[in-house]
């Protein structure tokens, strides 16, 4: 197992230090912070845009900082902060929508070398409590209200739940008995900043069932992961990146994301709403060259782009990353949208795999990419960590230099979460192809067990996803009393479509030739599927719903 550091009481898992050396010497860790990077950028080019909000500004209009101004707000909030006791090491839970304030924020708390927990806009009572509690957090950032949701009462509950917490700072609005982030800021003072090896914010995991775990990253591990994928994704000072799904989340932040985005000296558009006529209108009216949504959204936007009025000619990269993007929606994004598709297969606890921009067309649509780094070490294993022969599908495990060892302060899951020589069991079955590129064939808990015959979902859904007149579809085990577990298929239909019945989609999936034990045993017509905080389905949910038994067949 990894060593494990006491950082400010807590254990944080970290790179044996012959793995940091290695990562070191072949200049992958650079001694960079990202209070730092902000200061080199802003001393670069202090007057180039760096932030766009576009509901921010006076009376909902559009507001814009330059490096300059998001360099000194980020100074002077630091101030204020240490005026009101938040020191180096302490735990502040940042629950922000995509609001300019957000970078404000994270970038403050890491000039400080304080820790955000990044909390996500659609968390309620029962994480928020959790998180400020586990992580002894001493603040927590908030709007007044988004969506409809008044923030201020959830900050009430978790006051007095959570004795650490003592500070609330709210934006956008009246504070009510809270602080308002607005009267914050102070004079700068000098601030050293933390080491580049040490904790930069926890993130959470991406887990579907339990409370989230916590992801230490540190400045070196994720401005590595940030340069890498500016690299593969072509992102640079010209590059226009919109920020679509919630800012704090992995892939929005960091793939190549609003971080890689400023790292490279770039313009972050935020889009206060992920839907086609707010986002596509940004993108024509902000020359956005690449986002990066969720297979949802993506296959959302490539049915609306053909019917909008908005000219999407600049964005060049669409990324699709989050979940498996079916093969038959993803032939339909460069047609729909006209742009290069890139898929992307990561996690938050770090190995990210890129599709390259000069892949094959077939390699792009058939596969989730391949690693950042030389230094990604991959293991293919069976149920018993055999490694299996090349080709063959079975349990991911990987290790590196942004590949977390361990989770924050969680000795007892991460004894099952990561291998006694590092590698980091991530829980998703794939293949890997000749050309080092993987393919996920679904998830260890997402993969059905028909009576002893195993079925990946994913490729379920990919064949019933290619008819005609099915938009989105989600495969899901169900309990069987002679099979253990059957398959049920949630099928949502084009709208427009012909009546669609459960005897017409199991017709069809047999018939492109998908083996009889894998053609659902169940097919449910619903009209939404349930969704995570950041707009992927949740399969956990999904297998909660209750048909009427005249939608079953």
């Amino acid at each position: 197992m990894a060593p494990a550091e006491e950082v400010l009481g807590y254990e944080t898992p970290t790179w044996p230090a012959e793995f940091a050396d290695r990562y070191r010497a072949a200049g992958w860790w650079r001694n960079e912070t990202f209070g730092r990077m902000l200061r080199e950028r802003a001393a670069e080019h202090p007057e180039r845009i760096a932030i766009v909000d576009p509901t921010g500004g006076p009376d909902g209009g559009r507001r814009t900082w330059t490096y300059g101004e998001l360099d000194l707000r980020a100074d002077r909030l630091a101030a204020g902060f240490i005026a009101r006791g938040i020191s180096k090491g302490d735990r502040v839970v940042v629950q922000l929508p995509n609001v300019a304030e957000f970078f404000e924020v994270v970038f403050a708390l890491f000039r400080i070398g304080a820790l955000p927990v990044f909390a996500l806009p659609a968390h309620r009572k029962s994480e928020i409590v959790y998180f400020c509690t586990f992580t002894e957090a001493v603040a927590y950032v908030i709007p007044s209200e988004h969506d409809g949701f008044d923030y201020r009462t959830l900050a009430a509950v978790a006051c007095a739940e959570a004795p650490s917490l003592k500070h609330v700072f709210v934006t956008g609005g009246d504070a009510g008995y809270f602080e308002d982030l607005a009267d914050v800021p102070a004079a700068p003072i000098g601030l050293g900043g933390p080491a580049s090896h040490e904790l930069a914010f926890l993130q959470l995991s991406g887990g579907s069932t339990g409370v989230p775990k916590l992801i230490p990253r540190t400045h070196d591990d994720y401005i590595y992961s940030l340069r890498g994928s500016n690299d593969i994704c072509a992102v640079d000072e010209d590059s226009v990146y919109l920020c679509v799904l919630p800012a704090a989340h992995n892939f929005p932040l960091s793939s190549p994301g609003s971080l890689g985005t400023l790292y490279a000296g770039g313009r972050v558009v935020l889009c206060p709403q992920p839907v086609p006529d707010v986002a596509f209108r940004l993108i024509e009216s902000e020359g956005v060259t690449i986002t990066g949504l969720v297979p949802p959204l993506a296959i959302v936007w490539t049915e609306a782009a053909p019917r909008s009025a908005y000219d999407l000619s600049s964005l060049d990269v669409l990324l699709v990353g989050g979940a498996k993007f079916s093969e038959e929606a993803a032939r339909r994004v460069r047609p729909a949208l006209g742009c290069t598709l890139q898929q992307v297969f990561g996690m938050a606890e770090g190995l990210v795999n890129y599709t390259r921009l000069d892949d094959p067309l077939e390699t792009v649509i058939a596969t989730q990419g391949r690693p950042i780094s030389p230094d990604d070490e991959i293991r293919i294993v069976d149920d018993e960590d055999n490694d299996v022969p090349p080709g063959a599908t079975g349990h991911l495990l990987t290790r590196g230099p942004y590949t977390i060892r361990g989770y924050w302060n969680a000795p007892e899951h991460n004894a099952r979460s990561f291998t006694d020589d590092g590698f980091y069991r991530t829980g998703d079955i794939v293949r890997q192809t000749a050309s080092g590129h993987l393919v996920v064939e679904g998830r260890a808990k997402d993969q059905i067990n028909r009576g002893g015959e195993k079925i990946a979902a994913e490729e379920v859904e990919n064949h019933i996803l290619a008819h005609p007149a099915v938009h989105d579809a989600n495969v899901v085990a169900e309990p069987d009393p002679y099979l253990g577990e059957r398959t049920c298929a949630y099928v949502i239909v084009r709208s427009g479509a012909a009546p669609l019945r459960a005897l017409d989609v199991k017709k069809f999936v047999r018939e492109r030739g998908l083996a009889a034990y894998k053609v659902p045993d169940r097919v449910v017509f619903v009209d939404t599927f349930p969704k995570t905080g950041v707009g992927k389905v949740s399969k956990k949910d999904l297998r909660a719903v209750t048909p009427a038994p005249d939608l079953a067949g």
